[in-house]
């Protein structure tokens, strides 16, 4: 593993696949129920998300939590 803390690859790994879905921030945000700002601090690996966020993220934008954590 490099350098990169874990709440930054997450980071990156959410905005890559929303993104891949053509959402924006707020649009995930309105369905998590936080406003966009919160959400952004997620992507920008400022905040961790709880299992609960996790679950719902990965549901929301069709990926795994191995791919969210970058596990093969």
């Amino acid at each position: 593993m490099n350098d990169v803390s874990i709440s930054k690859r997450v980071g990156e790994a959410l905005k890559e696949a929303r993104k891949d879905k053509k959402m924006t921030q707020a649009q995930v945000a309105k369905v998590m129920l936080m406003t966009q700002q919160q959400y952004s601090r997620f992507e920008n690996g400022v905040f961790e998300l709880n299992y609960q966020q996790i679950m719902q993220l990965c549901e929301l934008l069709n990926i795994t939590p191995n791919d969210l954590f970058g596990f093969e």
